[in-house]
């Protein structure tokens, strides 16, 4: 297999000054716009000038993503209250590679700011919206479907991690006690509840203004049909589990995928940090840390317990 090219700054500038008239930028026109990797060590994604992101696709596989997903957008668009970006430009950057330059969309993330109560109701229009969008127009687009999570799995998967890092003074693993194999069973994804789902909810994905208002959703990459409460989750540990299942119930999803969408948060926080401590994941510690502490934020409703027939479908 032929190894991809290395983007460089050069290699952008070029690429960005055939594609933007004004960003011829000094008087000889050759300097071409400012462009900068947009996070320190990744060199697939770069802000150009102030109003512009450039996203190169590093093998085949993700170019296959980003062309859908300048599709799904557009499907996308019309149901969903927050904005998601738009592309001015979009073709390949190498052979067989994609790239899309993007509108930036103003704001901060999760991870800089709190979201508000009307930022809440955004992120409800957003889970909301996206269990609107026709299931069929999405696999048409060749949005794929992904099976629901085991939590029974997943939570024996987190009782072993956060004993680890309980001996690490990270966690106190008699949390993980409240949810039990029982309640992990009740908490079972329900047939028939596949909706378009993001499955990419993290802080930096959530455009968040300094107000706590949600302006917008990034990197439709990942999305697939399935398991709702895969975004809520993606929502508990981007902006706190209570913010999250407040929004969730807001946008009509009842107590079972409210816990459910907690819970797998939870789980998969206490793993990726007890990985990380671990030598087994990189990225960052303190991000992990707060995500862990989002996502075991309290909520009104802890205790899983059963659900009438009316509180199943979200």
């Amino acid at each position: 297999m032929t190894q991809a090219p290395t983007p460089t700054a050069d290699t952008v500038r070029r690429l960005v000054r055939s594609l933007l008239k004004e960003s011829k930028g000094s008087a000889s026109g050759t300097e071409g716009p400012d462009v900068r990797p947009a996070v320190e060590g990744r060199e697939h994604t770069w802000w150009v000038g102030t109003r512009h992101v450039l996203r190169l696709a590093p093998d085949r596989d993700a170019s296959v993503r980003r062309r859908r997903e300048l599709r799904l957008r557009d499907l996308v668009r019309p149901h969903v209250p927050v904005a998601v970006p738009t592309s001015v430009a979009h073709g390949d950057w190498a052979p067989g590679l994609a790239y899309t330059l993007d509108a930036l969309v103003p704001g901060g993330t999760a991870d800089e700011h709190d979201v508000s109560a009307v930022g809440e109701a955004d992120l409800a229009g957003l889970l909301g919206g996206l269990r609107a969008v026709p299931v069929r127009q999405a696999e048409t687009l060749g949005v794929p479907r992904t099976a629901p999570r085991s939590l029974e799995a997943l939570r024996r998967m987190a009782v072993h991690a956060a004993e680890r890092l309980a001996a690490a003074d990270e966690f106190d693993a008699a949390r993980l006690h409240q949810l039990t194999p029982p309640g992990a069973a009740q908490l079972a994804a329900q047939p028939g509840t596949a909706v378009l789902t993001h499955h990419g909810l993290t802080g930096e994905h959530v455009v968040v203004s300094a107000d706590g208002r949600v302006r917008g959703i990034l990197d439709w990459t990942e999305a697939a049909l399935g398991d709702p409460a895969e975004d809520i989750a993606g929502l508990a540990v981007a902006v706190g589990s209570p913010a999250a299942v407040r929004a969730a119930t807001l946008a009509g999803y009842g107590a079972r995928p409210c816990l459910r969408g907690l819970w797998l948060a939870r789980c998969d926080t206490v793993i990726h940090l007890a990985d990380h401590l671990e030598g087994r994941a990189t990225g960052s510690l303190p991000l992990l840390r707060t995500q862990l502490r989002r996502a075991w934020e309290p909520i009104l409703l802890e205790r899983v317990t059963e659900f009438k027939d009316e509180e199943t479908e979200p």
